[in-house]
């Protein structure tokens, strides 16, 4: 297998990890429509506790 550049090697390292930028985005937004679900679908839908 072929060695990188040295030059590669250090800008690769201090690149900031984009994949893992985007799966903790792609669940907060799973996170904030869920949670959306069952606010407004399950506890607003059944009106105050009497």
């Amino acid at each position: 297998m072929k060695e990188l550049p040295e030059e590669e090697q250090k800008k690769i390292l201090e690149s900031s990890p984009k994949g893992t930028w985007v799966i903790m985005f792609i669940y907060g937004v799973l996170f904030t429509l869920g949670f959306l679900y069952f606010w407004f679908e399950l506890f607003v839908a059944r009106g105050p506790v009497k």
